[in-house]
């Protein structure tokens, strides 16, 4: 059994530093590191546990954190999955198009498709990576159905089918909480909540088709030694976030499609917000220079707020240079003297 830490006090320790570190959604770029295409990495627990190994000893990020393969969850409940070895997977198609399909679709237990492969992968990195925390990663509960039922047609059912979209995110979650189950029975300290289709949402329909659902997952697993963490990178995230802050997540982790200065006026300041270096803009396709200069202007305009820790805006791509991670790295570790 792992060590149990207490993530409230970590999370307090992380906001108190005069010496922050970085937390970027880092651990596909590990693939590059032991020599594997993407398909390998994401049908593979032990190689996924080596790539994260591999970046905690690369890296002095504040936690290690697993991949955000959104595709996984969907392919448990039967979606068609597209596979390459240079892109994370990728859902097509619809699943759910109809009162009757919803009503029949059943909930997979965990262990189904490449379920079992991720909680393994987190179960044999937390024996592998000791000096800091492991998050896993999971999808959002309407990020999810949204994948069940096409992407673009949830945002239409919200107003069309509001009682069939319900139907499929109750379904969701009860596959999402005994999914994050099974990550803190595996010794995770916690899981990002990647709930980025609510980003498109407005406040009033994040309220009703996103808020309650996430909400019922942080409420069946957080305690002080595993924490939610809520990432939206869309481009409302500022307007609802309000109920964003309602799901009771212990931090929040936001995207490059909204000013972080403009979020932190938000955010409570007992409350850990993270963000928002532009994932393929930077850490793919900059030099080393701009994304260290994007680094420091996004230190210099937020750094003062105790509650900021620097991050990517999303998951960094797998075909992300590493030179453009080490100097995000090194501006963050000049900024704060470390």
């Amino acid at each position: 059994m792992t060590m149990k830490r207490n993530m409230f006090r970590w999370l307090e320790e992380l906001r108190q530093s005069d010496k922050k570190r970085a937390l970027p959604v880092l651990s596909f770029p590990g693939a590059q590191l032991i020599g594997v295409g993407v398909r390998e990495l994401v049908t593979d627990g032990a190689v996924q546990a080596r790539a994260m190994k591999a970046v905690a000893e690369r890296v002095p990020s504040a936690a290690s954190v697993s991949f955000m393969d959104l595709s996984v969850e969907a392919e448990c409940f039967g979606a068609q999955t597209v596979f390459s070895d240079t892109e994370v997977p990728t859902v097509v198609g619809a699943l759910v198009t109809c009162e009757e399909e919803a009503a029949a679709l059943s909930v997979p237990e965990v262990g189904a498709a490449r379920s079992g492969v991720y909680v393994s992968a987190v179960e044999e990195a937390v024996k592998l990576i000791t000096d800091r925390p492991v998050l896993a990663g999971i999808i959002g509960s309407f990020s999810l159905a949204g994948r069940l039922v096409d992407v673009t047609e949830a945002l239409v059912y919200c107003y069309t089918e509001p009682d069939m979209l319900k139907t499929v995110l109750d379904k969701a979650t009860d596959f999402l909480v005994k999914y994050a189950k099974a990550f803190k029975a595996a010794g995770a300290n916690g899981v990002m909540i990647a709930e980025p289709l609510a980003g498109l949402l407005s406040p009033d329909l994040a309220a009703e088709f996103s808020e309650p659902y996430i909400r019922r997952v942080v409420d069946a697993v957080q305690d002080e030694n595993f924490i939610v963490v809520y990432h939206n990178c869309g481009n409302t995230a500022v307007q609802i976030i309000d109920s964003i802050l309602r799901t009771g997540a212990a931090a929040y982790h936001f995207g490059n499609a909204v000013d972080m200065e403009n979020v932190l006026a938000h955010i409570p300041e007992n409350t850990v917000a993270m963000g928002n270096i532009d994932p393929a803009g930077e850490f793919a396709n900059g030099t080393p220079q701009s994304i260290a200069k994007a680094t420091a202007d996004l230190l210099q305009k937020c750094g003062g707020h105790g509650n900021f820790v620097i991050s990517s805006g999303c998951d960094i791509p797998p075909h992300a240079k590493w030179e453009n991670i080490g100097a995000f790295f090194q501006t963050v570790g000049e900024y704060y003297g470390n």
